[in-house]
């Protein structure tokens, strides 16, 4: 079976799971795509599993004019990068509005998911977006800490470099005044200039 195969046998594993009762199914997911890219949001919103593909809203659209300015458009990431979440499923509306955070065990529970993601793929560069993503991999307090740079990791499944994202959500302001402003520049110069991001832009589309 080869690794496009067995990520298909994968994610249809993780559709069908079911491990957290407040979390609100079905679990979101992307192309099953062999790539080196991976790229870590938080949960999905309330129109993603409508939709049925991870950053399809507001935010997403944010996030992709970011690639976009380093070589990829929306449908070449989509197609070039395997897209994951510290949580698959959406986890409800906090009641005063805004969606809910995810438990710390709702977060244990899907952690297996992105093990063996991390089997599968052994990436060479892991594109954490906002604060609940970034801090599977990385020890911080403030986003000033960590924007900007690149993190040399080892990890269970080989080394790997970590440059992480602020959120893009329409509600913060970080990404748009300094230094967040600067720093996310700074962090998409790391992340064009990567040898593994190189190559996808590579790739010739079809057509």
């Amino acid at each position: 079976m080869d690794l496009r195969q067995r990520l298909i046998e994968h994610q249809r594993r993780l559709q069908a799971c079911r491990a957290c009762p407040d979390m609100q199914p079905p679990p979101v997911v992307g192309q099953p795509v062999p790539s080196k890219v991976l790229l870590l949001g938080q949960a999905p919103g309330d129109k993603e599993p409508k939709l049925g593909r991870p950053f399809a809203w507001t935010a997403g659209k944010t996030l992709f004019q970011w690639f976009e300015t380093i070589g990829l458009d929306e449908d070449a990431l989509r197609s070039r990068v395997y897209l994951a979440a510290v949580c698959r499923c959406f986890p409800g509306k906090k009641p005063r509005g805004g969606d809910r955070l995810p438990t710390p065990q709702e977060i244990a529970n899907c952690q297996v998911w992105l093990e063996r993601e991390l089997e599968l793929l052994q990436p060479e560069l892991l594109i954490p977006v906002g604060k609940l993503a970034i801090a599977r991999f990385l020890d911080f307090q403030r986003l000033t800490e960590v924007v900007g740079r690149d993190f040399r990791l080892e990890i269970d499944s080989g080394p790997v470099d970590v440059i992480p994202l602020p959120h893009p959500s329409g509600a913060s302001t970080w990404h748009r005044s300094s230094p967040g402003r600067e720093l996310l520049q700074q962090a998409l110069s790391l992340i064009g200039a990567h040898p593994a991001w190189k190559r996808l832009r590579e790739i010739e589309t079809p057509g």
